[in-house]
């Protein structure tokens, strides 16, 4: 089946640099949308950034000049490039993407429109 698998959370002092990835895992006709959403004790979840088949991007403005979001799509992998990390980044940072594909045994002929979410990962920005 298809697969979000995510890596890269982990701690650091504020200031450093942290790297996510997200993958889309096996067979799809394509990948559309992909970004990461994050949340934080005691917050609510906010969407920090995507990226469009195309490249297009946005990115939340807390983290404008900070964060890079960047896609392979010969890979299916995003990227969240995230540096001078603030204690305010901390939270649980989960993948999310949307995809189409085909399974004529199940389901017949014709294309279908699902959407993923990662498994998740912790970043802690704390001295």
């Amino acid at each position: 089946q298809v697969q979000l698998v995510e890596s890269g959370g982990g701690l650091v002092q504020p200031g450093g640099s942290l790297r996510l990835s997200c993958e889309v895992a096996g067979s799809v006709g394509g990948v559309n949308d992909m970004g990461w959403y994050r949340r934080a004790p005691g917050n609510q979840r906010e969407l920090v950034a995507s990226i469009t088949p195309r490249g297009s991007t946005y990115v939340l403005d807390s983290v404008k000049g900070r964060f890079t979001i960047s896609r392979d799509n010969a890979k299916n992998t995003a990227y969240l490039q995230m540096s001078g990390l603030k204690p305010e980044d901390t939270g649980e940072y989960q993948c999310h993407a949307d995809y189409y594909y085909q399974n004529v045994e199940k389901e017949g002929p014709g294309w279908k429109q699902r959407e993923l979410w990662g498994q998740g990962t912790l970043v802690t920005v704390s001295s």
